[in-house]
């Protein structure tokens, strides 16, 4: 990979983020942090727990530390969890990271991948699919507003969208700043 940034995967969860970001890691010998393995190692609890006892407040202060650790050189791959988007001052980290490549799929897609892992504390709800559709109607805009690069997962295994990453990072014709 000629480029000298990082490769920063953002998108819902169930996107295929955790799967593309191991692929990408093989591929491109670079290191891979995920920003949801972080957090849960420094503060010794899965993500579930982190939530249910610690609250998703605390979770997404922990989170923007760990984003903040992170920095341009060298570059790496960079798995971040669905809500990272949701603090204005991660966005912009992110950018500064590297190319930020938002990983989509429509709403079916998402619910059924997301539902499949059945640890999600966001959709530990009554409705867990009236909760995904608002995440993802509240998310979008910010999704929108981070990426650089915007790929549909949807009918794509996680080598494909590898290749495709791969190949718009490489055939840029204008440095993302």
């Amino acid at each position: 990979m000629t480029s000298a940034r990082s490769i920063v995967l953002i998108g819902m969860m169930g996107a295929g983020k955790s799967s593309v970001g191991r692929c990408l890691e093989r591929r491109t010998g670079l290191r891979r942090f995920d920003t949801d393995e972080m957090v849960s190692a420094r503060l010794d609890r899965s993500i579930s727990d982190i939530f249910s006892t610690l609250g998703e407040d605390e979770f997404r202060r922990a989170e923007t530390e760990a984003l903040a650790s992170l920095t341009p050189m060298p570059s790496a791959i960079i798995v971040t969890g669905g809500g990272i988007v949701l603090r204005s001052e991660n966005i912009e980290h992110l950018k500064r990271l590297g190319v930020v490549v938002w990983l989509e799929a429509d709403e079916d897609i998402l619910f059924e991948r997301a539902a499949r892992r059945g640890n999600r504390p966001l959709l530990a709800t009554d409705d867990p699919r009236t909760t995904l559709a608002k995440i993802l109607a509240e998310r979008t805009p910010l999704y929108t507003k981070a990426a650089d690069i915007r790929l549909n997962t949807a009918d794509r295994g996680h080598e494909e969208v590898t290749d495709l990453i791969l190949a718009e990072i490489e055939n840029r014709t204008v440095p993302v700043t």
